[in-house]
């Protein structure tokens, strides 16, 4: 990570984030996070922000929101023992089971949450922007749960490699807009979304889907995220007698690995490991890694570390998952990069497939991709620290990926 000229006091700023200072009244987490969007969108960004202070405490938004989570999402999720990998690794593996949750993913608890605050603020109609799909699902669902119509924009790149979800968000009653300007993939989708919104502020919503962009959306997806951690946690503490030693997830934009981090951020006894994604190499271009290998400037309306040439042009990324696919990453964990409060590293793309893989034979699970770097990470840590507990972020089931593990892990071998 080069942080450039940033200066920064990293122990005072650890001391806050421990302390949950972060965001702060401007929406910042230290130097990272606030606003940098068109003036058309700052009444609907304030009245966002508004909602958000008035609604996500209010007992009957609460109890709504965990009526939906409990009855029609299927949490708590279940904490899940992995028997094999735990013996293979010579660690105690335990993982938290977003794949179980309905849709497929994590995607689903930050998509009812802001589809329900969305009818609250009275909107009419719900954009949102997806890579993998999971999102795009997700919201084309809560919209449906909830009678609203949904608009959907996906990268035409992603739209191939993740046709299943396409089908679903169809059949959900969502319309899938093909995006072909840009890189094809996320962050022209997020460019599409963001368009959208400033061409009517008042009657749509932007159910924005990862802990990116302007403030106060990374605070908004934690807070929805949230409960992955905070039900892991109580999970840990019951079935494994302990805290775990380490907590991983992947990370993209970073939704599911913040919603995992931040119950145990103030346990600075748990330590926390996120993957990003690592592609074919360590240069512009090869993979998708802010955080290792990304600078400070500005992207879809947030400062954040960034993958960008030396004149602040932002680069196209490659990655194997379409959901890690993103030159940029929420300032939260730009943040927590920075004071050394979480670890981060990169996973390659053959590395991540054999972590797939392994996990499918040992445990009889399907990952998406995007978790698979999860694995492949929690494998390092468990041979460098032996007998150590890990709880793993299973952010998702690997269905949507069936053609990419066509043309990879099962090319020339389809029995």
């Amino acid at each position: 990570m080069r942080t450039g000229a940033l200066e920064i006091d990293r122990e005072a700023l650890l001391a806050q984030a421990v302390s949950g200072a972060f965001p702060d009244a401007r929406g910042r987490y230290g130097p990272f996070g606030g606003r940098y969007v068109p003036e058309t969108l700052v009444p609907a960004l304030d009245r966002l922000e508004r909602g958000v202070r008035d609604h996500l405490a209010d007992p009957a938004f609460r109890a709504r929101l965990e009526s939906e989570l409990r009855t029609w999402v299927g949490r708590p999720t279940p904490l899940t023992h992995a028997r094999e990998l735990s013996r293979r690794w010579g660690a105690d593996v335990w993982l938290k089971r977003e794949d179980l949750a309905h849709t497929g993913a994590h995607k689903i608890n930050n998509a009812i949450g802001q589809a329900l605050l969305a009818q609250r603020l009275g909107a009419k109609r719900i954009v949102a922007e997806t890579g993998a799909g999971q999102h795009g699902v997700a919201s084309a669902a809560a919209c449906a749960r909830l009678g609203m119509p949904c608009v959907v924009y996906m990268g035409a790149i992603d739209m191939e490699r993740q046709a299943p979800n396409v089908g679903r968000m169809r059949l959900l009653g969502a319309e899938v807009v093909p995006v072909r300007s840009g890189d094809q993939t996320l962050r022209a989708a997020i460019d599409e979304a963001l368009r959208d919104w400033v061409s009517d502020p008042d009657g749509t919503y932007y159910l924005l889907g990862s802990a990116v962009g302007p403030h106060p959306y990374p605070y908004l997806v934690r807070e929805f995220q949230s409960v992955i951690g905070l039900e892991a946690r109580a999970q840990m503490l019951e079935q494994a007698g302990a805290l775990p030693d380490v907590a991983v997830a992947c990370v993209g934009g970073g939704s599911n690995a913040i919603g995992l981090f931040h119950p145990f951020v103030r346990d600075t006894g748990v330590a926390l490991l996120g993957l990003e994604a690592g592609g074919t190499g360590t240069g512009l271009g090869q993979n998708a890694a802010s955080l290792a290998y990304g600078t400070p400037g500005v992207l879809q309306g947030c400062y954040s570390l960034l993958l960008q040439d030396e004149h602040g042009q932002i680069q196209e990324t490659h990655s194997v998952s379409a959901g890690l696919d993103y030159p940029g990453v929420g300032p939260e964990h730009a943040l927590l990069a920075t004071i050394g409060r979480v670890t981060y590293e990169a996973a390659g793309d053959d590395e991540s497939l054999e972590a797939l893989a392994e996990c499918c034979r040992a445990e009889g699970i399907l990952p998406a991709i995007e978790t698979a770097h999860a694995f492949a990470g929690a494998k390092r840590y468990a041979r460098a620290h032996p007998g150590s507990r890990i709880l793993l972020g299973l952010s998702g089931r690997g269905d949507k990926d069936m053609p990419t593990l066509q043309r990879t892990l099962l090319k020339g071998n389809p029995s």
